[in-house]
């Protein structure tokens, strides 16, 4: 503002002189007058905008977003929409029994020792899964004894597309059982030696078979020998030792 003031007091003492000089003196001092009035309009508008962004950060209005400390205020909550309804549908089940009693492939031997243990209860375990790539799930029936629980015959099923079932498998044999693990059938089958008793076998085969060409054909096999020293369940429980030195 002072630079305001000493140019226009210049001005006017200019007017009043006459000739070349005081022309020249004249252009001069209005020439650094404007100059003057420039430097103070910059200066100015320099303040009028530092003024407005200031205006805008302090009250978080439509100027410059502060970036400052994470405010405190509470995150809305999104509620997660429900699960969908599953469309997996639900594995169909079967009656073991009958299915294995009009049969061909199961020997009458079975057929004709598979009888409720108790009440209605037979000594059959059904198993549900996908081995063969058909229709509709598989199954795995494994017969045992009412006595000991002896597996001796296992058997798979797939649907045909008409709703019925094909044995596509089938051995019978004494401690025999089947199961489905990752899509393959694994049978596993218990060996006994002369002397062995049923709780005791000697040792057992874990058969892998795995589908392909319409058929379940060997995919890996692997014996185990069990000890023949433990297990007579004639011996208890051996006694704690005490710490060393007592």
């Amino acid at each position: 503002m002072r630079g305001l003031t000493a140019s226009g007091d210049s001005d006017i003492g200019d007017r009043g002189g006459a000739g070349d000089g005081g022309g020249r003196d004249a252009a001069g001092s209005r020439g650094r007058g404007l100059t003057g009035w420039a430097a103070s309009t910059t200066t100015l508008v320099g303040l009028a905008a530092f003024g407005l962004l200031a205006v805008g950060c302090s009250t978080g209005g439509t100027g410059t977003r502060d970036e400052g400390p994470a405010g405190t205020e509470a995150v809305a909550q999104v509620t997660p929409s429900a699960d969908p309804t599953s469309t997996a549908k639900p594995t169909p089940r079967i009656d073991p029994v009958a299915l294995l009693k009009r049969d061909p492939k199961v020997s009458e031997r079975v057929r004709t020792d598979l009888k409720p243990c108790s009440g209605s209860e037979y000594p059959v375990d059904t198993s549900y899964g996908t081995m063969t790539g058909g229709p509709s799930a598989d199954v795995v029936v494994n017969v045992m004894t009412c006595g000991d629980s002896v597996g001796v015959g296992t058997y798979v099923y797939r649907q045909r597309g008409n709703d019925t079932y094909e044995n596509v498998f089938a051995i019978e044999q004494p401690a025999v059982y089947g199961t489905i693990d990752r899509g393959d059938l694994v049978v596993t089958a218990q060996v006994y030696e002369k002397k062995d008793s049923v709780a005791y076998p000697s040792g057992e085969e874990v058969i892998t078979y795995r589908w392909a060409n319409n058929r379940f054909s060997e995919h890996d096999r692997v014996h185990n020998d069990f000890n023949r020293a433990v297990g007579n369940g004639e011996a208890g429980l051996p006694e704690s030792a005490g710490p060393a030195g007592n």
